[in-house]
């Protein structure tokens, strides 16, 4: 799957879209490949507060326990419900269904800090 380019990446494997002054949340195709089958997501709760590349929430694979880590500072303000019932979505639509949270954005300078998909691409390639 490609990386959508009007996305901005984080080096921990999450992604964002900005709408106005809200970024949604996810993890990238390459994460969700990596951590197989996601069986829970602990979403976020309402209204908390997170810096830049801190904890935000927790994903459960049939592999592994993984930390999300935000990728801007800011507010949650919304959660992908829907992923309590089909926590699946997280692999099947990493960039679309599979949305983690809606944060109120802070400071726009932390998007200066993340990858274009063209440098994400790079990045993940160097990985493998």
């Amino acid at each position: 799957m490609e990386n959508p380019i009007d996305l901005k990446y984080s080096k921990d494997h999450e992604w964002i879209k900005i709408e106005e002054d809200v970024a949604i949340v996810g993890i990238t195709d390459y994460a969700q490949d990596k951590l197989t089958d996601i069986v829970f997501v602990e979403l976020p709760q309402i209204g908390k507060y997170v810096e830049q590349y801190e904890n935000l929430c927790v994903v459960e694979s049939v592999k592994s326990v993984s930390d999300i880590f935000s990728p801007i500072s800011g507010k949650v303000v919304e959660v992908n419900k829907v992923l309590e019932e089909s926590p699946e979505l997280v692999n099947k639509e990493p960039f679309g269904g599979g949305w983690i949270a809606k944060l109120q954005i802070r400071d726009k300078a932390d998007l200066e800090k993340l990858m274009t998909s063209e440098e994400y691409n790079e990045f993940i390639t160097g990985k493998e």
